[in-house]
């Protein structure tokens, strides 16, 4: 058995408090964002995507944020995976960042929604051929026979459109998850963490602190 008890970590690099965060918490995510960047963060934009089916059976995975405006955080798949599944039976999700080279994450609640065909076509077409490929291949979360049978497939959508470009594929695209409530998590000693909670309040965000 391990015995984790004696593990801890005292969080003492930053502080956080309402008055020094932006009220516009999208203008505080891209501050954050792009201090973790600099910080040379390993893939900054991995966040980790809850959802829930309509028997409220939880799922969680890591996926690639590739957008975000005040709109909402957008992030790609295929159609039929299980995640779309679930966001098709329930679109409330959460998502977190968590940035522990900065003792920071960031909680995300809100609803998910496709993105237009517009918006999916032009993100796809900035992919890598061998990335668009790979949509068109991956029956994602589907039980396949050999990583062989995954190589014989590439092989055959390679030959399919070796003298044209590679399509968006109709199964494939985005998702926007539209917040409701973010919070900013800033690591502090003795467990005593700074926790900034923006609530969307009709057209208004309302700041207000979380205890640790």
């Amino acid at each position: 058995m391990l015995d984790l008890q004696d593990m801890r970590r005292d969080y003492a690099s930053a502080s956080l408090d309402e008055q020094s965060v932006d009220a516009n918490p999208f203008v505080q995510f891209e501050k954050w964002f792009n201090e973790a960047k600099n910080a040379e963060v390993l893939e900054p934009n991995t966040m980790i995507l809850a959802t829930s089916d309509k028997d409220n059976i939880p799922n969680i995975r890591a996926v690639l944020l590739k957008i975000f405006d005040e709109k909402g955080f957008v992030f790609f798949t295929n159609y039929t995976s299980d995640k779309a599944r679930e966001i098709e039976q329930n679109p409330r999700v959460a998502l977190e960042f968590l940035w522990l080279d900065l003792e920071r994450q960031i909680r995300i609640l809100g609803t998910c929604e496709k993105i237009s065909t517009m918006e999916s076509l032009s993100y796809f077409m900035k992919r890598s051929r061998d990335s668009r490929i790979g949509a068109w291949v991956s029956t994602q979360s589907k039980v396949i026979s050999s990583r062989k049978f995954l190589a014989m497939q590439v092989e055959k959508i390679k030959e399919k459109f070796k003298n044209s470009e590679v399509p968006l594929p109709d199964f494939w695209g985005g998702y926007r998850v539209k917040p409701t409530k973010i919070e900013f998590w800033q690591g502090r000693e003795s467990r005593l963490h700074d926790r900034i909670l923006y609530t969307k309040d009709a057209e208004n965000w309302v700041i207000s602190r979380l205890a640790p």
